[in-house]
Order: C-alpha cells, then structure tokens, then sequence
C-alpha cells in the first residue's frame, strides 16, 4: 500500500497516511494512541510530540509517521477516537435512564462525560478536540455539536419532545457550558471536583428550562 496517500482512519475525517486495514496495522495505531492519551494525561496536549508517542509506545519515530503526518494528526485522530468514544457511552445512558425531559438529558450528558472523564487517559487535556487551535477537518461540526445532535435526536425521537429552534440552540450552548465546567472539574482531579460536576448540571438545566 501506498505511504503517500492521505487516506481515512476509522469514522474520523482526520488523514492519516496508511490505512490500517490490517488488523495488526489497526492494533499497532490504536496503541499509538493510547501512547499519545497517556502522554496527554500527564504533560497537556499542548506539549505532545511525536517523539514523545514513539518513545511511549516503545516504538520507532518512523513508525509514528508511517500513519500520522504530525503531532496535529495524531491529536485530531485522538479527539476523533475520543468522540466516539463519548458518543457510545451517552447513546448508552440515554437508553438505558430514559430521561423524558431535555433537563434530565443533559443531567444524564453530564453522568456520561464524567464516566469518560474518569476512564479514559488523556481525556481531560484534549476532550473531543474542541479546545484545539488548529482543527482542519472536512467537516465544520465540532466534537461539542455532535454530542448535542445525539442528545437532541435522543429528545426528538425517543422521548418524542418537539424542539423548536431556541430549544436545539440551548442544548449546543448547554453542552459547551458542560465541557467547560467539567474540564475545570477535572483539571487536577482523576475523579473530578464534585461542586464543579454538580454545577455544570444546574447550569446545563437552566439552559434548557421552559424549552422542552
């Protein structure tokens, strides 16, 4: 295969330059990634290098840059893997709390980013990518809208709520007021401050109250 090709890695739209349709390949980026998050969880995403993944992962510089361009590729992949992530576990708790209000959705978005928070390294640095100054991803959505689109169809068509425009504006302004409150939460806290937490779910509520 090609190495000079861009090519797509997973749902993410960030290029990387082999396609790991491997299953040994998919094993060996994964890792790198998971080099990269741990490395994250302790220096910042501001300070990742590429160097500092291969060293690591105990792999060779070269074989970081088999799959990623530079360290801005290997962040975009980390927030891509995070968002997915973060969907799986909302799209979880929403099935299984079934909230009938747009303020119990937002309680149970709040549950499920601290979960993430909690259990995924690196997690509290990068997020879903929305903190990055540089994102030059095909799609003008961030990793924030996306997790209010979910939590917006889950109102929609599970709880068969009805939300006008107001109501789908307040749940995306909801969602970046709980990113940011948690990111404090969890900015020296592996468990996250239990005021913060508890105020990014009265904030969240307030946002959408009278609205559905």
């Amino acid at each position: 295969m090609s190495t000079t090709k861009e090519q797509q890695f997973s749902s993410s739209s960030t290029a990387i330059r082999v396609e790991p349709v491997q299953a040994r390949s998919a094993a060996r980026v994964n890792a790198l990634l998971d080099a990269a998050c741990a490395t994250m969880h302790e220096f910042g995403y501001e300070q990742l290098t590429t160097a500092m993944v291969a060293e690591k992962a105990g792999a060779s510089i070269g074989t970081v840059y088999r799959y990623f361009p530079d360290r801005v590729a290997v962040l975009q992949a980390v927030a891509a893997r995070n968002l997915e992530r973060t969907l799986e576990v909302l799209g979880q708790r929403l099935r299984s709390d079934a909230p009938a209000s747009l303020a119990g959705s937002l309680e149970v978005a709040v549950d499920a980013l601290v979960e993430v928070f909690r259990n995924e390294p690196g997690f509290r640095s990068l997020r879903v990518g929305d903190v990055l100054d540089i994102r030059p991803v095909a799609s003008a959505r961030g990793g924030n809208s996306e997790i209010a689109r979910v939590i917006r169809d889950d109102a929609e068509q599970r709880a068969g709520l009805r939300l006008d425009s107001d109501a789908r504006v307040a749940v995306e302004s909801a969602v970046d007021v709980i990113d940011a409150l948690l990111g404090r939460a969890f900015l020296r806290s592996d468990r996250g401050e239990t005021s913060l937490i508890d105020e990014a779910k009265r904030i969240a509520a307030l946002a959408v109250t009278g609205l559905a």
